[in-house]
This record gives C-alpha cells, sequence and structure tokens, in this order.
C-alpha cells in the first residue's frame, strides 16, 4: 500500500495539470484504472471510472488540477505576462521556476521574475509585487523568439515546477500541487483497493476546482450520485502562529473529516458516519471546522436534488505554492478511510443519509 501511494503521488504531483488543462492528471487516471471499471468523461473534461454494480451510486473523487497561470501576452522583449488560476499569495512567487506547456506538448522552463530591488525605491522594495507586475522570463529576446522558436501562445497553461522530494524525517515529503493530488492519488488507490462493494462504486476526478468549484456542477449532473465522498489536500494549521490547542489540520495526525466550510456544511449524519466508520477501523483522524475555503463538495451538494456529502483530507503545509508538505500516513489513513466508505456505503446508510421524514 505504501509503495503504490508513493508512486501515485510522485507520478501525479509531477505533472501539469492546471484548471481547464488537466491532461496529464486524467491521462494517469485513465492509465491505472483501464482494467478497473468503465471509463467515461463529462463535457467539461471530468473523468470517472464506473466500478460496476448494484445499489447506491457512490462517488469517491478528488479534483484534477492545481493552482497555476495562463499566458495573457508577451513582450516585443520576450517576456511572458500571466494571469492566475486559482488562489495565489504573490510572497509566494518570485524567483520561483515554472513550465509553459505548448500546444504541440513541449515544456519550456521560465522564472517568475520583477524589476530587481536594486532599482526600486526604498519604499517600493517593503511593498508585495503584484501579480500584474511580475513577467515570466524563458531565455528569450524577442516576441517573435518565443513564439516561433519556443511555440508559446496565448493562453499556454503555465505550472510550477517542484520535484516529489523526500525529506529528512521519514515519511515527509515535499512537492508541489498536494491541493489536489492526494485526494486523485486518494481516489484512484481507493478504487483499487475497494474490490467488490455493496453498492454502485464510481471514482472520480473533476475539473476547474480552484477557479469556482465549476467541474462538479456538470460532473454531478453526468454522473447523478447519491453520495459523494470528497477526497481533498487542505492547508495544515500546525506551524508557528497558530495555536497548537486550536490545530485541527496537524501533520501526523490522521486524516481530516471537515464538517464546515464556507462552501458547504457537511452533511452531519454522513460526517458521523465517517467518523464512527474511523473509530470502528482504528484509523486516525482529525475533526476540522474550517471559517474559510471550499470544496468540490460546496457544488456537489447543492447539484441535482441535493447530495449528501463528506470531506475527507490530507493537511498539507504551504498549499498553493511551489513547495508543500505532508506526512504519508495521514495520506494512507485517508485512503483507508474512503476505502472503508466505499465497502460499507450501501443502500441503507446511504438511505439514512438523507431521511427527514
Amino acid at each position: 500500500m505504501r509503495d503504490k501511494a508513493l508512486s501515485l503521488l510522485k507520478e501525479l504531483t509531477e505533472a501539469h495539470s492546471v484548471p481547464g488543462h488537466e491532461d496529464e492528471v486524467r491521462a494517469i487516471f485513465v492509465d491505472e484504472l483501464s482494467e478497473t471499471g468503465e471509463l467515461s468523461a463529462d463535457g467539461n473534461g471530468s473523468v470517472f471510472c464506473d466500478c460496476g454494480g448494484e445499489g447506491p451510486r457512490v462517488l469517491v473523487a478528488g479534483h484534477m488540477d492545481e493552482v497555476g497561470f495562463l499566458v495573457q501576452s508577451i513582450t516585443p522583449e520576450g517576456f511572458l505576462r500571466f494571469v492566475p488560476l486559482g488562489g495565489w499569495w504573490e510572497h509566494s512567487l518570485l524567483s520561483q521556476r515554472v513550465e509553459v506547456r505548448t500546444k504541440s506538448g513541449d515544456k519550456i522552463v521560465g522564472v517568475v521574475a520583477s524589476m530587481p530591488p536594486h532599482f526600486l525605491s526604498p519604499a517600493q522594495r517593503q511593498q508585495v509585487q503584484s501579480i500584474d507586475q511580475l513577467f515570466i522570463d524563458v531565455g528569450a529576446s524577442s516576441f517573435d523568439e518565443v513564439v516561433h522558436d519556443f511555440g508559446i501562445n496565448l493562453g499556454d497553461p503555465v505550472a510550477p515546477v517542484s520535484a516529489f522530494t523526500s525529506m529528512a524525517k521519514d515519511d515527509i515529503y515535499m512537492a508541489k500541487a498536494f491541493d489536489n493530488r492526494v485526494g486523485m492519488a486518494g481516489a484512484i488507490h481507493s478504487g483499487l483497493l475497494a474490490g467488490a462493494t455493496d453498492n454502485r462504486l464510481i471514482l472520480g476526478g473533476t475539473v476547474q476546482e480552484e477557479v469556482g468549484l465549476r467541474g462538479a456542477k456538470s460532473a454531478a449532473n453526468f454522473i447523478k450520485p447519491d453520495a459523494v465522498v470528497v477526497l481533498e489536500g487542505p492547508p495544515a494549521d500546525d506551524t508557528p502562529g497558530f495555536p497548537r490547542m486550536e490545530c485541527q489540520g496537524q501533520l501526523g495526525a490522521g486524516v481530516q473529516i471537515r464538517m464546515f466550510d464556507s462552501s458547504a456544511i457537511g452533511n452531519p449524519r454522513f460526517a458521523e458516519f465517517a467518523i464512527e466508520t474511523a473509530k470502528r477501523e482504528g484509523i486516525p483522524y482529525q475533526v476540522t471546522v474550517r471559517r474559510s475555503g471550499g470544496t468540490d463538495a460546496g457544488s456537489f451538494h447543492l447539484a441535482n436534488e441535493g447530495i449528501p456529502c463528506v470531506v475527507l483530507g490530507v493537511p498539507a503545509r504551504y498549499i498553493h505554492s511551489h513547495n508543500a508538505i505532508i506526512d504519508l500516513n495521514d495520506h494512507l489513513h485517508m485512503v483507508a478511510l474512503a476505502t472503508a466508505l466505499a465497502r460499507q456505503l450501501d443502500e441503507k446508510a446511504v438511505g439514512e443519509l438523507t431521511r427527514y421524514l
């Protein structure tokens, strides 16, 4: 289980898949699950594997996209201006490497840059450079070189560059895009482990979560699930500046079970079902109530006639940056809980989630 989790996390985090351009992660999903069930995709590019079976339609899904950029313009001197896809904090951008994926599939390495501080006034040096003040340097010297020699065009997707890296402490790993490649790895892995279930298990990867939970809307209409287990890579809160007594996203403390955020109130019965399952299976967990943030549950729970959702997460430090950090054990606990839920959400269990009369 551990080796499979690591191989999936490495391949997925190093993939180039920003919102609207999730092709590389989609290809990994298809390759891993081609013999597990029937594959399909909706009109926006969200992808699914129907494992078959009888009973309620249970969807276990993550979102395929990571925060990134699109090329917005090219200067006469060969520098790229860009627009963000998803939430970026400008503090984390300067001097970081990125890759522009061209229409031919080539990846052109560049660096996010700005006017050097040596040429700024003392007051300007104290200010954070906004994204519209930044540019990407791909080593070109003209517009023609960028377009004709490098093959870069307006609208090309740009993703961070960061290798999947083992840190000094066992089971601690650093990479880009743990939000949400931990969820995608979890959806794939739990599907491979679940085996025969008393439901119709469907595995999924949605698009464009980072730009407004968009893919989950069409995914809900396409799959029509009776219950959804959303797998995520939420921000950890165990670093300096957070009261340790209030920590709900600590590395090494287990899978998160999210009760609330600004996009959705978690179905209380579903959350309790997940908690009781974790207790019964001996899976470490931490309950989370968030004041902000959101997940695909924000779209899924409002779709169709209303779909009960539960959100499971692997806490990750420094998400939406080039270098996030997770504890592998939290990921394995999420896979274990998602697998257990996939096996136990039979007709009776799913029916109880929305029986109000």
